[in-house]
């Protein structure tokens, strides 16, 4: 049988699948400023996180990851869980190399993923990602939206500017909407960002807000790294573009030398 023969693949790593009380599902994907990506990441790093699943797709790019160890693995998502975090729920959290290059695709892994999240038990879906303005910032607002009326109260509670037009695409928005037919109520956080560079920055800030929200506290440092080389960039950006004298393809030429290594070779 074909490993791809139904588009998705979920392969779990051990056969006991674990009890979760009262999980949320929270999701970060690779995607604008890579703002959802390091959010989540940095999660799973900072807590016990245990591998759950890997879920592949024929969708996701054509190519292999190089890890630092010399070896490759195809590009996937990537499910752990979070066990006794000390308040009233435990996490599943989905991060991923890719998101799928086939819209319908993308609705089957939303379907994928929110059926695991139903079979743990899963009532509330967070998914973190980027508002683009095309501006640079220091201090980014956090903008959101929810499925149903109680998210957007809860989203006003931590001061979150609410987003009444346009669209969510990708999916962070896949899984919010396929989540409510579902009966599972979803909020997404997105971070203000230029849009033009891996914006660690608008990361934290992010991240910052959800921890509230699902009341954790973890070690902020390696974040708080990241954040401050994003603001140095941005402030040598500036610098250039004010600087008559730059060419504008230059200015783009180191954005690009600049920005953090993200892993991928194409």
């Amino acid at each position: 049988m074909s490993f791809f023969k139904n588009d998705i693949k979920a392969v779990y790593s051990g056969k006991k699948v674990p009890k979760l009380r009262s999980p949320i599902l929270i999701c970060g994907f690779p995607g604008s400023g890579y703002v959802g990506k390091l959010a989540i990441d940095h999660i799973i790093e900072e807590l016990e996180s245990v591998h759950l699943a890997d879920i592949y797709s024929s969708s996701f790019p054509p190519q292999v990851i190089i890890k630092n160890t010399g070896t490759v693995e195809l590009v996937k998502n990537i499910l752990y869980y979070v066990k006794d975090s000390g308040g009233k729920h435990d996490f599943l959290l989905l991060t991923g190399d890719a998101q799928p290059l086939s819209s319908k695709v993308e609705y089957l892994l939303g379907e994928e993923i929110i059926n695991i999240a139903k079979n743990f038990g899963v009532l509330q879906i967070i998914t973190l990602g980027a508002y683009i303005t095309g501006m640079f910032v220091e201090s980014p607002r956090i903008f959101g939206v929810s499925t149903d009326e109680n998210g957007l109260k809860l989203l006003n509670s931590y001061s979150v500017s609410r987003i009444d037009n346009g669209s969510i695409s990708g999916m962070n928005g896949i899984l919010l909407g396929i989540g409510k037919i579902h009966k599972i109520n979803g909020i997404s956080l997105l971070g203000e960002t230029s849009g033009y560079v891996i914006d660690a920055n608008a990361s934290k800030y992010v991240l910052k807000t959800l921890l509230s929200i699902v009341k954790l506290e973890i070690d902020m440092e390696g974040l708080d790294k990241k954040a401050k080389d994003t603001i140095m960039l941005i402030k040598n950006i500036e610098r250039r573009i004010g600087d008559k004298n730059v060419p504008g393809d230059q200015v783009q030429q180191m954005v690009q030398k600049k920005q953090p290594e993200i892993g991928y070779i194409s």
